[in-house]
């Protein structure tokens, strides 16, 4: 009885230890599938996340991380915004660019452009709204770092421009610097610009996966430790053990017949187990084939972002005779940035490597024939707020940039455009200058000119040539605000897509104006000189693809009739207009969608039942602020689609129930009503006056007039 009582006790502990040690082998396991899994989980995420970035890397910026910034920025943003953000309003500067594309501070960006609008911030156009993004500074290692002027981030000072203007050959295989374990030497690694942040995930990941590797390491450790401690060492061969060490060996003890008994199988099951073992180890080296391959794709897909020079290689000395790059100037990512620096002339550079260069506000007064000569790949040249001349640039100055895609001259002395410019040119910007001609070859082969602006100079028709622009067969963007024009220039291109004529002395718009410009888009004529009978019946109304017209601060008093039948946004703030005659809108197709009459003197006779014929399906925003209106206009309770209606300012008594909503309708899309600042008495308004607007917080009524 003693004895089976002693056995079963001691059967019940060999239990408890094998439970112990199953628990403890499975836990390890199940930490070592986790990580396995987490890691497998991980990787294709961030590596979508690294696509999208490495698909826009020629925007410099993936979409994906940046914040939507100020409604400011975009025109297309200001027109869609109030559809889905509650309680934003839009402003008066609310003609938008085509389709896609950002208003920003007067300038109109592509889509998917790209743009600094202030040190350490880069913006992105993507369909239409503006995403901006900080920069952040990846630490420096070089034994001495200086923040150049403009710059956000700090750059090491002398070895980057000597090894860069030397021409050392870069390798683009080898990872950042600063894994390197020689960073410590000055001239041992090139500084680069910041990473982009898929890289900076890319480095993120890579700690990640050395933390598990690590814990995977420890567990090995333990295991092979478990395994010592069963296995009797060579110098242990003969010695007694300890107590301690008969059970970690395995070396029977009293009592563990039992257990051995427990642990022993038959040759079925352990022929099962081994197949099991042998396919779990195949699993666990198919996952670690496709982490490594996975790992290679990273490398690979990273590897050209980032630049070091070869560790194994000496650096070479910058050869005599080299010039430096210019004190106060900064070397970024193939870029050397010189702006402000009181040079006097294009410093003798020869960097291959180099793509963009700005010399923003400086005193330099000339380019002769050979000041690029050693920067080869110049993609981008920003030479605005300098002294230059035109009889000072060399007529081969800019022959020889093969590469030149984007040349900004703003804000100098030049009088002409500068000759022989590459045919690779897409951007060409002489803003702010002394333009007195253009002559018919002054733009002769550019025909990859994408935009062309030319404001504030002195132009006008009579000294632009009718068949200046006719080289210019991809010309779609085109600035001429403040110049001198009378009439709208002849000879635009058939590419033309949008017209920027602000701020000149335009009177009339003729017939033949538009005859050959069947893809324009956007056309801004405020601050001009225009009457409606100046308009010609025929100059615009059979364009298919004009949506936006901006005639605001003319001199119009009615809307004009012969609109454009493909039109969409009307602008004609700040003009004397007193009347919209009925039909006006009846022959567009689909329909008008945006109306701006904000600040003219219209007034009750002057807006009648048929004033918004055609339009009522389709209009979604009436800008009738700041006019002398009485009572609310006829014809508001039938627009279907309006969703935004400013009243404000105007002098309105009296509110009637049906004037803004109708009986048969239960809802309305309005969303923001402004009648402010007019002279109605709050208290008398009836209940049913607002009862088809869903939400009362979209209505404002305050403050009102006393008179």
């Amino acid at each position: 009885m003693k004895f089976s009582g002693l056995y079963c006790f001691l059967l019940l502990l060999v239990f408890q230890i094998d439970f112990g040690q199953n628990e403890e082998t499975s836990r390890k396991q199940r930490r070592k599938m986790y990580y396995r899994r987490s890691r497998k989980s991980t990787l294709p995420t961030h590596r979508v996340s690294r696509q999208l970035g490495i698909q826009q890397m020629r925007i410099v910026t993936p979409a994906a991380t940046l914040p939507v910034v100020n409604l400011d920025y975009s025109t297309e943003e200001k027109f869609e915004s109030f559809l889905s953000v509650p309680g934003v309003e839009s402003s008066y500067n609310v003609l938008p660019g085509k389709k896609g594309r950002c208003l920003v501070n007067g300038m109109t960006m592509y889509n998917r452009a790209v743009w600094s609008p202030e040190p350490c911030t880069t913006c992105l156009c993507s369909n239409g709204r503006v995403l901006c993004d900080e920069t952040k500074c990846h630490p420096q290692t070089c034994p001495q770092t200086v923040i150049p002027e403009g710059e956000c981030c700090p750059v090491c000072s002398d070895t980057a421009s000597y090894l860069l203007l030397s021409g050392v050959a870069l390798n683009d295989r080898t990872e950042f610097s600063g894994d390197s374990s020689e960073q410590s030497e000055p001239t041992s690694f090139l500084h680069k610009q910041q990473p982009p942040p898929w890289v900076e995930m890319d480095q993120a990941l890579r700690k990640e996966e050395l933390q598990i590797e690590e814990d995977e390491e420890e567990i090995k450790q333990d295991e092979d430790r478990e395994q010592k401690k069963k296995t009797p060492r060579p110098e242990d061969w003969g010695r007694p053990p300890t107590e301690g060490q008969s059970r970690d060996r395995g070396e029977q003890r009293p009592g563990e017949e039992g257990r051995q008994a427990h642990q022993h199988r038959n040759p079925a099951q352990e022929e099962g187990e081994d197949e099991e073992d042998e396919e779990d180890e195949e699993d666990e080296e198919d996952e670690e084939d496709e982490e490594k391959d996975e790992d290679e794709d990273d490398y690979d897909t990273v590897r050209g972002d980032v630049f070091r020079t070869p560790s194994r290689l000496p650096i070479p000395a910058p050869p005599r005779g080299s010039p430096p790059l210019p004190s106060r100037c900064s070397l970024s990512y193939k870029t050397i940035t010189c702006n402000h620096v009181a040079l006097t002339q294009v410093p003798p550079l020869t960097a291959p490597e180099i793509t963009s260069l700005e010399l923003v506000g400086n005193s330099i007064t000339s380019i002769p024939d050979e000041a690029f000569n050693g920067l080869p790949n110049l993609e981008r040249l920003d030479l605005s707020r300098n002294n230059i001349t035109s009889s000072g640039i060399g007529p081969k100055a800019f022959k020889h940039l093969k590469n030149l895609m984007r040349l900004s001259m703003d804000g100098n002395n030049l009088v002409a455009i500068p000759s022989e410019l590459p045919p690779t040119l897409e951007e060409l910007k002489i803003n702010e200058n002394k333009l007195q001609v253009i002559d018919e070859g002054s733009l002769s082969d550019l025909n990859q000119l994408v935009t062309l602006e030319m404001e504030g100079n002195n132009l006008s028709e009579a000294n632009v040539n009718s068949l200046a622009f006719k080289p210019l067969k991809s010309l779609s963007y085109l600035r001429l605000g403040r110049n001198k024009f009378r009439i709208i220039p002849q000879g635009l291109p058939a590419s033309i897509e949008e017209l920027y004529l602000e701020n000149n002395q335009i009177e009339e718009i003729t017939e033949i104006c538009f005859n050959h410009t069947r893809k324009i888009n956007v056309i801004v004529l405020r601050y001009n000189k225009i009457e409606e009978n100046r308009i010609a019946p025929l100059a615009w109304i059979n364009q298919e693809n004009l949506e936006s017209i901006d005639l605001s601060y003319n001199k119009l008093y009615h809307v004009p009739s012969y609109l454009p039948k493909s039109l969409l946004h009307l602008v004609l703030i700040g003009n004397q207009i007193e009347r919209i005659p009925g039909y006006v809108f009846g022959h567009m197709e689909p329909g008008l969608e945006y109306l701006y009459l904000s600040f003219n003197k219209l007034v009750d006779d002057g807006i009648d039942q048929v004033s918004f014929y055609g339009a009522y399906h389709s209009l979604r925003e009436l800008f009738l602020d700041h006019n002398e209106l009485k009572s609310i206009p006829p014809g508001v309770q039938e627009m279907k689609a309006l969703h935004f209606l400013r009243l404000n300012n105007n002098k309105i008594r009296n509110i009637l129930p049906e004037q803004i909503c109708n009986a048969e309708d239960d809802e309305s899309t309005l969303e923001h009503l402004h009648l402010e600042n007019n002279y109605i008495k709050t208290r008398e308004i009836s209940s049913y006056a607002f009862s088809c607007i869903r939400s009362y917080s979209s209505i404002v009524l305050k403050p009102q007039n006393i008179k």
